[in-house]
């Protein structure tokens, strides 16, 4: 159902499936659990973050709508999972700088011509300069590299897809990416399987870190794609703008990134509102 009606991804799958597979785990048939063992699981999920028991619990209530849906059963004990009020963390942010020396050493490195440093570039580029998000990236097929207009077309969560731009920097990588990609694989990036994995594009990325002297446990996919929001609404972004580039569904998502650029917009609001010119009465 979740794939078919709702079109979830195949990463969002597998979460549910660890989810439900774990709470059978500790309840055993979950389509004959009651109120009374649903409210056990407060007990087991005492040690896990917020943002977890609120994963685990949205799982399992998804599953019991189903269930009652498909007249499986006629109540529904959900009501009885523990609630858990995530606080939705502030982003890990990369300062310029620290951007400025991951490209310096990949751009160093791809100066040989190897088709790993080059691609490795390529997958940089497209993570800053773009704001994928790891799986996008990685999955990205042949098809989707611009030809006239420079835009990419991205498939991203619930199979949902947008243009983003391909900045002048990620086409000439792009270019370079493909006069040493191998040939006869579908994806853009492949590998001996079918394309390079999320794991892979994470380590490489870690390692990079490292030569490039940064701390590897503040460099991942999805922290360069907070550089490309965060940067960009420093730089003037508009709010929508930037939620059409993420393909956030909800503009909330979104407004996470201004707490970065607090001070700039105080700075905006004094200038440019109508009654900033009149100065203060007092």
């Amino acid at each position: 159902m979740l794939s078919a009606e709702r079109g979830a991804a195949p990463n969002t799958l597998a979460a549910y499936r660890r989810d439900l597979e774990g709470a059978a785990q500790l309840l055993g048939d979950l389509a004959a659990a009651d109120r009374t063992d649903l409210a056990r699981l407060a007990a087991h999920w005492a040690e896990l973050a917020p943002a977890s028991v609120a994963r685990k619990s949205s799982a399992l209530r998804q599953f019991y709508n189903f269930v009652v849906d498909e007249g499986l059963r006629a109540d529904d004990p959900s009501a009885a999972l523990p609630h858990a009020q995530p606080r939705r963390p502030l982003p890990k942010i990369l300062g310029h700088a620290q951007v400025e020396a991951l490209f310096t050493v990949a751009e160093t490195e791809a100066a040989d011509g190897r088709a790993a440093s080059v691609r490795l570039l390529t997958l940089l580029e497209l993570l800053y300069g773009s704001g994928l998000r790891a799986t996008e990236l990685v999955s990205l097929p042949l098809a989707a590299v611009p030809r006239d207009a420079p835009l990419l077309t991205v498939t991203g969560k619930g199979s949902a897809q947008r243009m983003v731009p391909v900045s002048t920097r990620a086409r000439q990588a792009l270019s370079r990416w493909l006069s040493v990609r191998p040939g006869g694989s579908p994806f853009l990036f492949p590998s001996r399987n079918a394309h390079l994995t999320r794991i892979a594009l994470y380590q490489q990325l870690k390692a990079l870190a490292l030569r490039a002297g940064l701390d590897p446990a503040k460099v991942s996919p999805h922290v360069l794609r907070h550089a490309f929001a965060t940067h960009l609404l420093e730089g003037g972004a508009d709010l929508r703008v930037l939620q059409t580039l993420l393909g956030h569904a909800d503009i909330a998502t979104t407004q996470i990134y201004t707490h970065v650029d607090a001070a700039r917009l105080v700075a905006l609001v004094n200038e440019r509102h109508p009654l900033a010119a009149r100065g203060s009465s007092r």
